[in-house]
């Protein structure tokens, strides 16, 4: 048989390219549809699935192309559900996903690097150094491996951005596996969380479709955002409120502010005040989150008591803002981002390229 890498890897191709590549074996135009129908929307798994293909043409995309999914390496399954993959992509990298189940449907969080390089100081991905960008497939792939093994192939489901990586660092990708994803799950379902990136926030905003947006803010002054987001400090606050202000928002969404409270570090009753302040006039609703503690990669850092953060929730309630204190899923299975990756054997990524 021939071997994979000879063959053209047909995730992540426009079905304009498919069209070509199947006129090449002598297929008409409307086979490019059906192959798309069968890669984005049922999500097969192989060419043989494809019932609706004569046997011909399914042999000859047996031999000549490839579905070239990201492999799973090890799953790990906590008590409520939350399912953890570390997944391994064509050149040995590996990458995590995450299968949340929520009350009536689940959430996938997805990664867009192998890596990050934003250094917050909080996150294991920061920790483990920065990596290259994710590619169309790959991020696309994350997304069709969690449907079939976690057997949600025709459910409806919610996908996040709040995996390993910036996604703004990676946004033409990004936005050509949203095209690909907006097959099955809506936008209005999707959300890209970021920490942060000002020029790629206008350029997010300037999409005719947009995804729900998260901001990953963690800080109320300047001085603390260069502590604990160094990657991103250079823009301050005050410009990272002004692009948030400038985002256009349809009817009856709101920006998702995430913050994740550090004892000692950001969550005093001062930092909940200066965050009402740094919030008014924004559509916003504001997760907490303490911190997912990883003594190995995150030493001396550990979440506030639960007095402290009730009484930093009461406070934002009390100005009237919509806040929930998100404690993590998944803790026994290394859900935050990075800390499975963190703990397997492999080579740390390499530098950042395109």
């Amino acid at each position: 048989m021939t071997n994979r890498s000879s063959r053209r890897n047909l995730m992540g191709v426009p079905t304009a390219e498919l069209g070509e590549f199947l006129a090449s074996l002598g297929e008409p135009p409307y086979r490019a549809r059906q192959l798309q129908h069968w890669i984005c929307r049922r999500l097969a798994g192989s060419f043989e699935d494809m019932s609706d293909l004569p046997k011909t043409l399914r042999a000859q995309l047996q031999a000549q192309a490839c579905l070239a999914d990201p492999v799973v390496i090890e799953v790990r399954r906590a008590s409520d559900g939350t399912a953890k993959y570390a997944l391994q992509l064509e050149d040995g990298l590996v990458v995590e996903a995450v299968a949340m189940p929520m009350e009536g449907h689940t959430t996938l969080c997805l990664s867009s690097q192998a890596g990050c390089a934003v250094g917050c100081r909080f996150c294991v991905t920061g920790a483990l150094g920065s990596g290259r960008n994710l590619r169309v497939h790959e991020i696309f792939g994350q997304f069709r491996v969690l449907m079939r093994s976690e057997g949600l192939v025709g459910q409806g489901v919610n996908v996040v951005f709040m995996g390993m990586g910036e996604p703004l660092l990676n946004l033409p990708n990004l936005v050509g596996a949203l095209e690909f994803l907006s097959e099955t799950v809506s936008l209005r379902r999707t959300t890209v969380s970021t920490a942060g990136v000002v020029p790629k926030l206008y350029a997010l905003a300037q999409l005719p479709r947009r995804p729900n947006l998260a901001v990953s803010l963690n800080a109320t002054t300047d001085e603390q955002r260069a502590y604990l987001m160094p990657g991103v400090a250079h823009w301050s606050l005050a410009e990272l409120i002004a692009a948030l202000k400038a985002y256009p928002l349809e009817r009856g969404r709101r920006i998702t502010i995430e913050y994740v409270l550090i004892a000692g570090v950001n969550d005093s009753l001062e930092d909940a005040r200066r965050l009402v302040r740094l919030l008014s006039g924004l559509k916003v609703k504001v997760n907490l989150i303490p911190l997912n503690p990883d003594p190995d990669f995150l030493p001396g850092l550990e979440p506030p008591s639960e007095g402290v953060i009730n009484a930093f929730a009461a406070h934002l309630a009390a100005a009237n803002m919509n806040v929930t204190v998100r404690w993590s899923k998944g803790r026994e299975v290394a859900a935050a981002c990075g800390q499975l990756r963190g703990q397997l054997k492999f080579p740390r990524p390499a530098a950042v390229s395109p």
